[in-house]
């Protein structure tokens, strides 16, 4: 936990320094969000992850293009927190939400678009919806081995989440 306190107090000087000699809308502002909520969700402060989450994506959506790649990163990061919670409702939304975002502005090949496809498919395992979750298990597999290769580590861990459900 000490690594993760230096790194937290790091950050928070970083902001409050932001804050001071940037406009509060400064797109480095959402990126020091982003880094603080990265921490607390390393240390399993969810709550706190999730609000530092929030606040990177109202400031992006005010900022940047809402079709960012960016934005779609931190709908992956609120869809991982509400993972972490148990709410995979809220979980479901946020990662459709980032699937759409990559489908729209990355290769539909692209590396996160598997791993989207893979956190779906986790959601849906979790809620018992078996059918689904090997559904996109299966579009995982199919992209990693596009992608990947046959003897990627990553591929390996699909198999098993396909055998899983």
């Amino acid at each position: 936990m000490c690594d993760y306190s230096k790194g937290l107090t790091r950050f928070q000087q970083t902001l409050e320094l932001e804050l001071k000699t940037l406009c509060p809308n400064h797109p480095s502002v959402a990126t020091t969000y982003n880094n603080i909520g990265e921490v607390y969700n390393a240390m399993g402060d969810n709550s706190k992850a999730l609000t530092y989450y929030e606040q990177t994506l109202e400031l992006e959506l005010k900022t940047l293009c809402p079709n960012h790649p960016s934005v779609a990163t931190t709908y992956n990061n609120i869809g991982g927190v509400y993972n972490a919670m148990g709410d995979n409702s809220k979980a479901l939304t946020y990662y459709e939400l980032t699937l759409e975002l990559e489908l729209k502005t990355l290769c539909p090949n692209h590396p996160s678009v598997a791993t989207t496809y893979n956190n779906i498919g986790e959601v849906y395992n979790d809620m018992g919806d078996y059918s689904k979750a090997l559904t996109y298990y299966e579009q995982t597999l199919e992209l990693r081995l596009k992608t990947l290769g046959p003897n990627h580590p990553s591929v390996a861990t699909t198999y098993n989440n396909v055998g899983l459900v």
